[in-house]
């Protein structure tokens, strides 16, 4: 009797110490990968614009430079104490394009250590540098990361530094038994890949499905994953995620036109996309801003038209509460308007669509942009009346 207790004792632990694991996922890791067009691998990106200056930076040891007239830069970054990386802009030539960089990849504060990146390609105005290494110091050793530079100067007074992030994390990870395929990538471009914000240009991307899917989210508090609600935990550095099942979310409910068909928001708690019934949707509480929204309904014709708006402005905010429907007036009516200039004795004439909040709208008829609009003139005697077709490019 003693010993059948015992085996159903240790068979019950068992049993829990198995659910425990089920419900706690541990960390999967992934590949680090870098390129000069990272935007030829699926990523969007939104650039630093560091302050350009020439005044030496003090206290730092430099390389013996072969122009007498070097730019300083810094790029902001969390990943190191001081929150910056000095970079340098050098020329090859005295009235050459600044086609050399040194960038503090070390972390030491002294660019005398640094071997120059020669641009890889020049053109009149502009140098282009990546990808450039930069080496972090994390709690597990060191972690690389690249940089994309691009220096740009006019004929005038205009110069402009672009950085933005050179490398990112995939690999295949297990999601609820099922292999998926997940990417990171810092679209932010400091060195982080973890940042949520309420503004999607300054949160991380992230996917979690199938490898050849284009189907990006930002980095947030949540996930939705084949219908199920996950908590991601993304390293600093990228390279591993956690995912554990969220529990106890409060939601609230969004009311929409019943024209929309489709409606997406991002914030802090990441990027959802609802398809509405009868123009009501649901979303975790918190605050968010319109990513874009699509719109479509069939002509007598049969014909399939397809409204689609694309927030880019600063307006579209609201906020979603517990056991509180929020309303939003986003869909129909769209506003065109029509522009008009003259130079150099030849008028010109621009059409643009814009939605309720600002946002860009794109038409399409069976999936292809409709005939460009035409435009009648008339004189107010009459005399003149002309019938012009708008053209696209």
């Amino acid at each position: 009797m003693v010993n059948r207790k015992y085996i159903w004792l240790v068979v019950v632990i068992c049993m829990v110490f198995l659910k425990a694991g089920a419900l706690a996922q541990d960390e999967q890791w992934l590949q680090y990968h870098s390129a000069r067009e990272v935007r030829l691998a699926g990523f969007g990106s939104s650039y630093q614009y560091p302050e350009i200056i020439t005044e030496k930076p003090a206290g730092m040891e430099l390389p013996q430079f072969k122009s007498e007239d070097p730019i300083f830069a810094k790029w902001l970054t969390p990943m190191v104490k001081s929150g910056y990386l000095w970079a340098a802009l050098d020329r090859t030539h005295k009235n050459g394009p600044y086609d050399l960089l040194y960038i503090d990849s070390n972390r030491n504060n002294r660019l005398d250590d640094e071997t120059a990146v020669t641009a890889y390609r020049t053109d009149q105005y502009s140098a282009f540098f990546g990808p450039v290494k930069v080496v972090f110091a994390v709690e597990d050793g060191p972690a690389m990361y690249h940089l994309n530079l691009r220096y740009y100067s006019s004929s005038g007074s205009t110069r402009r530094l672009y950085v933005s992030s050179g490398g990112w994390y995939e690999g295949e990870i297990t999601v609820n038994g099922a292999k998926k395929h997940c990417v990171l990538f810092d679209y932010n471009s400091n060195g982080t890949f973890n940042d949520k914000s309420p503004e999607s240009g300054k949160s991380d991307r992230i996917r979690i499905s199938e490898k050849t899917s284009q189907d990006t989210r930002f980095v947030g508090n949540y996930i939705d994953i084949d219908g199920v609600l996950y908590r991601p935990e993304i390293a600093r550095d990228g390279a591993c995620i956690k995912l554990t099942r969220a529990e106890g979310v409060k939601f609230g409910n969004i009311r929409l036109p019943e024209s929309v068909t489709e409606f997406s928001a991002g914030g802090e708690n990441g990027l959802f996309t609802l398809k509405p019934e009868n123009g009501i949707g649901s979303l975790p509480i918190g605050k968010y801003r319109v990513n874009n929204w699509f719109l479509e309904r069939k002509d007598e014709k049969g014909a399939q038209w397809k409204l689609a708006g694309t927030q880019y402005s600063n307006n579209g905010y609201f906020d979603i509460t517990e056991n509180k429907e929020t309303e939003l007036a986003i869909g129909e009516p769209i506003v065109a308007t029509l522009s008009a200039s003259l130079r150099e004795g030849t008028h010109s004439f621009n059409q643009n669509l814009r939605g309720r909040y600002g946002e860009t709208i794109t038409l399409t008829r069976n999936g292809a942009r409709p005939q460009a609009p035409k435009l009648n003139i008339k004189s107010k005697d009459g005399t003149y009346d002309r019938t012009y077709s708008f053209q696209y490019g």
